[in-house]
């Protein structure tokens, strides 16, 4: 009965939020927004231990003002993500702003598969979209919700973006899946900051340690597909995503070895973009081994 409530629940408020005007709907998830942060729950104050390793030097009040303008981009994510499948594609390509997509272009055009990989900052499935209309239909891997209705919900919203979404528990291993689309010559899009398993990469970050998920190093190392990190961030009325440099292949080392160093690289490209646009980046969960 709880999961069928629950279910319901996010039905009813995803079809009430496409329904609203915009400059409604916004206003309603920056006041949602608002309120969790002054009741700083548990979720609030983590994120705050999460942000104080990136700014630490930010005092209590900045912290408390960037943890603000943090759970208001999370909220807007929220937003967005309720309203974006009745935008046009017009609509979803025009709202975008890309930094580097000569590289996606030149990546693909190689036929050797391309991993993207980026951590949870602004709209990703905005930027997933926008990657599907303008490049290339991608596969990506969805955690399963929980009612299964919810989780069907979400696969159906991102089936109707152009992706193909992967179950990461609940049936076969995905893995072997990705190993096929990037032999293919496809584009797989993977959120890398956050090690959903016990087999992450130990890597450091923001000078501390912490582990994250060796797949997007793993299938490059073993099909020779392109590996490249993006990072995203709000701007106005845009989001604007930033595609690095690819991240190579070590020359020297085991198989595991060649999967740390590039998984440590694609850490601190993202290291360098959370630091430009803390604000954007929900992490409301808890990251570092020290915190777990």
């Amino acid at each position: 009965m709880k999961d069928e409530i629950a279910d319901l629940a996010y039905a009813v408020g995803w079809g009430t939020v496409r329904k609203m005007p915009g400059p409604v709907a916004r206003a309603t998830f920056r006041g949602i927004a608002d309120q969790a942060w002054l009741r700083h729950g548990r979720s609030v104050q983590q994120l705050e231990k999460n942000l104080r390793r990136v700014v630490p030097d930010a005092s209590t009040r900045e912290l408390r003002e960037l943890s603000r303008e943090s759970m208001r981009s999370y909220q807007r994510y929220w937003c967005e993500v309720f309203r974006l499948p009745d935008l046009t594609p017009q609509e979803i390509v025009s709202t975008v702003r890309c930094d580097g997509e000569d590289r996606l272009v030149e990546a693909l055009a190689q036929g050797n598969g391309v991993v993207l990989t980026l951590p949870h900052m602004a709209n990703w499935d905005h930027g997933g979209a926008w990657v599907s209309l303008e490049h290339s239909p991608l596969t990506t891997v969805a955690e399963r919700l929980k009612p299964e209705k919810l989780y069907e919900r979400f696969l159906d919203y991102r089936r109707s973006l152009g992706m193909e979404v992967l179950p990461l528990t609940g049936g076969a291993s995905p893995f072997r899946t990705l190993l096929q689309r990037a032999r293919e010559g496809s584009l797989i899009c993977l959120v890398g900051d956050r090690d959903l398993s016990e087999n992450g990469v130990p890597v450091t970050f923001f000078g501390e340690p912490t582990s994250m998920p060796p797949g997007p190093a793993a299938i490059a190392v073993a099909t020779g597909a392109v590996l490249m990190p993006a990072t995203l961030w709000f701007d106005g009325g845009f989001t604007h995503i930033r595609i690095h440099e690819r991240v190579e292949v070590p020359a020297q080392g085991s198989r595991s070895e060649k999967v740390a160093a590039m998984t440590q690289t694609c850490a601190d490209v993202f290291a360098s973009g959370i630091a430009e646009h803390p604000q954007d980046w929900h992490m409301l969960q808890r990251l570092w081994l020290s915190d777990r």
